[in-house]
């Protein structure tokens, strides 16, 4: 089995990944384009919430120092964060959020897939309890990838361009650092090197069936997995965290 602090920092990753891109999706709240879709988008943000809570209890008990969820959300910095690049992303607009989310939830999927045979028991517990809800999400994802691609001449351009500009973080998600293959190697953790070919299948999939081109510069940022971020992380959680930075303990 792992050793505890391989687990608690592998418990973090999966939990701040659902946290970032929920917090990014709530931003939508009231802003989507249609009422349908800004409905759609906030309950998505609720599902990745719901899964970022299920981790850091876990993450919490394994840590064993009687912080609960709120905290380990609440009081790390930028850099004890450890979610992938990607999801950090601005919305920019409908093109950009969708494809940010479609390469996410590509990802997501095959990742839950493999921790629900986890032989720590929590983590297969936490990942089958989510699957259903990623299964859908990659599906929302997916057919908004074709219908806009396959759409309008505008909405194919803009589409591009949201492909052009954020395909650059897909390849950090399935590229094992050590910790990734310590876990791995236990049984615990998702293999990374076994989830990249269907990964990358699903996501050459859905582009052709969207009629978008993937960049012919296949070079990925990497650094989030080691609390290395883009500026914009600190502006979410600034939001995220301003209340009870400025009033600990704060209760409703």
């Amino acid at each position: 089995m792992a050793n505890q602090q391989d687990l608690y920092q592998y418990l973090l990753r999966l939990g701040d990944n659902a946290l970032i891109l929920g917090q990014r999706l709530g931003e939508w709240c009231g802003h989507g384009p249609v009422l349908e879709q800004d409905i759609a988008l906030t309950n998505i943000a609720l599902d990745l919430i719901g899964q970022t809570r299920s981790w850091y209890q876990y993450a919490a008990e394994v840590e064993g120092k009687g912080r609960n969820e709120d905290e380990i959300a609440h009081f790390r910095d930028a850099i004890d964060f450890y979610n992938v690049l990607l999801v950090e992303q601005p919305n920019e607009d409908w093109a950009y959020t969708i494809t940010r989310q479609f390469l996410f939830d590509a990802f997501n999927y095959y990742l839950h897939l493999e921790l629900c045979d986890s032989k720590d028991a929590q983590v297969a517990a936490i990942a089958n309890k989510s699957i259903k809800e990623i299964t859908y999400h990659l599906k929302y994802s997916s057919e908004w990838m074709i219908r806009l691609g396959d759409g309008t001449e505008e909405s194919h351009g803009k589409m591009q361009q949201a492909v052009d500009d954020l395909y650059m973080y897909a390849g950090e998600m399935t590229e094992p650092d050590e910790l990734d293959q310590r876990m791995a190697a236990t049984g615990v953790g998702a293999d990374l090197q076994a989830i990249r070919p269907k990964y990358f299948e699903k996501v050459n999939e859905i582009m052709d069936r969207a009629t978008l081109t993937l960049p012919e510069n296949q070079y990925f940022q990497q650094g989030g997995k080691k609390g290395r971020h883009t500026e914009y992380l600190g502006f979410i959680l600034a939001d995220l965290q301003f209340m009870q930075r400025t009033y600990p303990g704060l209760e409703w």
